[in-house]
């Protein structure tokens, strides 16, 4: 066996962080869409020769705690018959992916003909089809009404595309040259993480690089049980809700901590129904992920390791552990905001020192399909009150840790023009540590469109803790150009026209202790 000291599993550790965040850049910076170069709407990550993943880049939390299971997938499908030089391709929930817009990519890395580790990045293509522009429709019961399905398959070979699989996926789109543009982009952004990886392995040997990587998995699980050792032992439990209509549909949580192991069990959470919230076990497993790291140790290396002690349970057919062929395009970008305030409020119970008051909780998506382009963007909100600090205002929260599209961005690319974008001023809860501000956005449009709109905390307030208040819920409104104004659902699909404007009030988080 081979002795790694601390020092080395450290550089090794930023090391395979710097490949994943190389990766990450060569993907923004050769990528076509607003959506990926500008927003960030893409995550990478390296893997193991087992699937295992071995580091991530700080990219998005619902994109990188999934990723793994879209790996195993493809190794479930193709075995020991990968190819070097091949790319494998996959966006079906139900094979480990979140929605159909989120395409991964998936490249084995070959050394001296022996497969020694895998490249993959994941990336949120603006349109795969659908029956409304950006692949989201609001109405959508099944998934296939949300777009093109990739179950694994093989995309390229030896840097040319399958037709099998490019052909098809072009014809689904209504952005076909935006589409191949992000496709490539993401095929050179797997060959720079494959590349690396091979000058790290001539670097040490491939046993040397074995043994470190082995080891550097092991210290992620070795730290991650530690710190749930210093979280006391016993179970707590929380619920929260999704907006369906005029429902609240409950998720609940209870999670128990015994020694170095946690599990988080989703019994009681609503079944699965016939609408778009439905979320697969990969996006409610990276919430698992994700609040574990918020409540214990942010600075515990990202790696299969550190998941190891943690155990998600659910019973299939639900809103967190859904079957196919239901619809799940919300499921991945709302759902999982639930999932994660339901387990941020479950292990309040247990560290409450350590525990963020809700922040936004929704990713706010607006779609909108016009003169041959479509349209994503997802809008910040508030942070919640922290026990150490003021919320932040107007940010990414909880499982996306994406950027706003600039102004400039929008209107060159799109038709129709930002009239205003600013701080929802008196939107964060009241705290000694208050929530911050939720967004004002509000847009014109120039032509004739189809808008989706996919929006959570419409009706309940993101809560706050400890004795803070909670935070206001978000505001969709269309003000049509004859000046009639009418508040939207949060969950809609609408034509409009130009002259129309969309104003988008978004939540702002909760605050934290007493005022």
């Amino acid at each position: 066996m081979v002795n790694i000291d601390a020092v080395t599993l450290e550089v090794a550790r930023n090391h395979f962080a710097g490949i994943a965040d190389e990766m990450g850049v060569v993907l923004r910076r050769t990528s076509y869409s607003p959506n990926i170069k500008e927003r960030a709407d893409c995550s990478a990550a390296i893997f193991v020769e087992s699937g295992e993943m071995l580091a991530q880049a700080e990219h998005i939390p619902v994109h990188l705690g999934s990723m793994p299971a879209s790996v195993a997938a493809v190794v479930d499908r193709f075995g020991d018959g990968v190819e070097d030089g091949a790319q494998y391709a996959v966006n079906d929930p139900f094979y480990g992916g979140t929605h159909l817009n989120d395409l991964t990519l998936v490249r084995p890395v070959f050394y001296q003909g022996r497969l020694i580790g895998w490249a993959a990045n994941r990336a949120h293509h603006a349109d795969v089809g659908g029956e409304a522009p950006g692949s989201m429709p609001a109405d959508a019961t099944r998934l296939a009404q949300e777009g093109h399905i990739v179950s694994p398959t093989v995309a390229a070979i030896g840097g040319d595309w399958v037709p099998d699989f490019v052909n098809p996926f072009l014809e689904a789109t209504r952005t076909p040259d935006e589409r191949i543009g992000d496709l490539s982009a993401q095929m050179g952004a797997n060959e720079a993480g494959a590349r690396r990886l091979i000058e790290s392995i001539e670097d040490q040997g491939p046993a040397r690089h074995g043994a470190v990587s082995a080891a550097l998995l092991d210290y992620g699980e070795a730290r991650m049980r530690s710190a749930l050792e210093e979280l006391p032992d016993g179970s707590w439990s929380f619920t929260d809700f999704m907006e369906w209509g005029d429902d609240d549909l409950p998720i609940s949580v209870t999670v128990t901590v015994e020694g170095g192991d946690l599990i988080a069990d989703f019994t009681g959470s609503h079944p699965q129904i016939d609408g778009n919230i439905n979320a697969v076990e990969a996006v409610a497993t990276s919430c698992l992920y994700y609040a574990v790291r918020v409540a214990t140790d942010p600075t515990i290396p990202a790696n299969g390791g550190c998941y190891r002690p943690l155990r998600f349970v659910a019973p299939p057919g639900t809103i967190v552990s859904a079957r196919s062929p239901v619809a799940v395009a919300a499921g991945n970008v709302e759902t999982s905001q639930r999932i994660a305030d339901t387990l941020l409020g479950a292990l309040a119970g247990a560290v409450p020192d350590r525990v963020p008051a809700a922040s936004q909780g929704t990713m706010n998506n607006v779609l909108i399909g016009s003169g041959g382009t479509v349209y994503y963007e997802t809008v910040a909100g508030g942070e919640g009150g922290t026990p150490h600090r003021p919320g932040q205002s107007g940010i990414h929260t909880g499982m996306t840790n994406t950027k706003n599209t600039p102004i400039e961005a929008v209107e060159t690319h799109y038709p129709f023009r930002m009239s205003a974008t600013g701080l929802r001023h008196g939107s964060g809860g009241a705290g000694r540590n208050p929530g911050g501000e939720g967004m004002v956005r509000e847009i014109e449009f120039l032509e004739p469109a189809t808008l989706s709109l996919i929006g959570e905390r419409r009706r309940n307030r993101p809560w706050g803790l400890s004795g803070g208040q909670p935070g206001a819920t978000g505001e969709d409104w269309l003000i049509r150009r004859n000046g009639s104004r009418e508040r939207l659902p949060g969950k809609v699909t609408v034509d409009v026209a130009a002259g129309d404007h969309l104003l988008l009030l978004t939540p702002g988080g909760g605050g934290w202790g007493p005022a």
